[in-house]
């Protein structure tokens, strides 16, 4: 029997204010494939187990962390979510907008979720010389 994940179901999935609980193990499985893929612009994971693996971690090192979801389309076999995800980290606040692109598989559960985001802009721009340095590079590639 196939799983049809709708709109408001990503929506649930990708929404997380701060001070909110993240979703369970059961919960991440009854939307994802035993062997879906992970990729974001830090790491590559495969596996269920790996994938909710990831997720605690990125909880943990942080203070708190929220995912607030502007807009959600499912077309056939693909999904995309744009979010902003917000990190509190050591009393300072990291913004990081963002897209995810799903892919289901036949049995109608991701098999494959990929994030976009820009890590470097968010993480290293406000640092002191290293931010100005990360901007004349950026600019470097675009002029």
């Amino acid at each position: 029997m196939s799983k049809v994940i709708t709109i408001e179901d990503l929506q649930e999935l990708f929404t997380k204010p701060y001070g909110g609980a993240a979703p369970t193990k059961q919960k991440w499985a009854e939307f994802y494939n035993d062997d879906v893929i992970f990729i974001d612009p830090t790491q590559e994971t495969n596996g269920l187990d790996s994938y909710i693996e990831a997720q605690e971690k990125l909880v943990k090192r942080c203070d708190d962390l929220y995912i607030e979801t502007h807009a959600i389309a499912i077309n056939g076999e693909f999904g995309f979510v744009e979010w902003t995800m917000g990190l509190k980290i050591m009393g300072k606040t990291f913004i990081y907008p963002g897209t995810t692109r799903l892919i289901f598989s036949e049995n109608g559960l991701i098999k494959e979720h990929r994030d976009y985001f820009d890590f470097c802009g968010p993480t290293f721009g406000p640092v002191p010389i290293l931010g100005s340095f990360l901007r004349w590079l950026y600019a470097r590639f675009v002029s």
